[in-house]
């Protein structure tokens, strides 16, 4: 496979190759991570997968390699970091080291609190791991989590992607149970988030939205964000058969609407398993590209869950194999440029800070 990176800021400067849409709009990034990763080398010639590309050239993406990505133009207020299995404690019970994340991403959050790099709440909020097949052995951990986090954890993601064709992930860890959010196993520590007042994220593949479905129609007390709405595929088996699965894609997602406990983040499409037509641009697509391509995806989503139950998402440092972050919020003002103050308001920053119990800086 060929290499993907076509990034050209690479987070290091705050000069934009676009002018920035509408710079004054707040803006909440509710989904980003922080980490920094060391892989063996690859043998010469070995076929690269997305998912070790985007480690490979970008290894580093921790606070100030985001910083320069949010001074890039846009006013971005307030970020929530969300788990991607960096920093865990290298000793200690296994069940709680995945709380060494929450512990380095609340050290983050209290640097940007200092105020010393600007007036942005970055990592304001942080939704770590816990393993909900640890069954009601999840308090201990969730416990450990509140304590870690400094007042700003809200909430965990368990990731229950998984294919049958391989190459679709690649080397991305797999959950431990094939169809996880439907096993006993999960559910049976799922069920005490509602105990601590905590949410989940859920990320799982297009073909699994209906596990997905059942899960929260199941427990309807406990918030729910889709990440990445759902993640349509267009990457090995599915490669040219994105607009084919489209409408089971919207079937579903009409679906989860139903449960008044689902929101939805719009974004996680500029990467190589959606496989967009603007992926391949070169140079690069612009933002009115990508928001064209995204948008009956985006459009479907609002119509379907509303505006104050849809934020936009950033996806980054994953998301940088296909654009920059200023292109990237670029693009979905475009795609924006229709809806009303209000509906901007909820999709840009209102929906984000409700769900995730969030108040933008002064």
């Amino acid at each position: 496979m060929r290499l993907l990176f076509r990034h050209t800021n690479q987070g290091s400067t705050a000069v934009s190759r676009e002018t920035i849409l509408e710079p004054d709009l707040p803006i909440i990034d509710p989904h980003h991570h922080v980490w920094e990763r060391f892989l063996p080398p690859l043998p010469p010639g070995a076929p690269v997968h997305p998912f070790i590309e985007i480690f490979a050239r970008r290894p580093k993406y921790l606070f100030h390699e985001y910083l320069a990505d949010l001074k890039s133009g846009h006013n971005v207020r307030a970020t929530v970091f969300v788990e991607c299995g960096a920093f865990y404690k290298a000793d200690g019970p296994v069940h709680l080291r995945s709380v060494g994340e929450t512990e380095f991403v609340n050290g983050v959050a209290a640097m940007s609190a200092s105020g010393m790099y600007g007036n942005i709440g970055v990592c304001a909020g942080i939704v770590g791991n816990a393993d909900c097949t640890l069954g009601d052995g999840i308090k201990e951990v969730l416990e450990a989590h509140l304590a870690a986090g400094g007042g700003r954890f809200r909430g965990i993601r368990n990731v229950a992607s998984y294919d049958a064709d391989d190459n679709v992930l690649g080397p991305h860890p797999r959950p431990p149970i094939n169809d996880l959010y439907m096993s006993d196993a999960f559910r049976a520590g799922y069920r005490h988030l509602a105990d601590y007042d905590l949410s989940f994220d859920a990320w799982l593949l297009e073909p699994q939205l209906p596990e997905l479905i059942d899960l929260v129609r199941q427990f309807p007390e406990i918030p729910v964000i889709l990440d990445h709405i759902g993640t349509p595929l267009g990457l090995a088996s599915y490669q040219g058969r994105r607009e084919e699965r489209f409408p089971i894609w919207l079937a579903n997602i009409k679906e989860l609407a139903k449960s008044p406990n689902v929101s939805v983040k719009l974004g996680g499409l500029a990467n190589a398993i959606c496989n967009f037509p603007s992926f391949h641009f070169d140079p690069p697509a612009s933002s009115t590209q990508l928001a064209a391509d995204w948008a009956p995806y985006l459009e479907a989503c609002i119509e379907a869950f509303g505006p104050q139950r849809c934020m936009f998402e950033s996806n980054f440092p994953v998301d940088i194999v296909g654009c920059d972050y200023d292109v990237l919020w670029n693009a979905f003002k475009v795609f924006a440029k229709g809806y009303s103050a209000d509906e901007k308001t909820a999709l840009f920053s209102g929906t984000a800070a409700k769900f995730y119990r969030l108040a933008l800086p002064a």
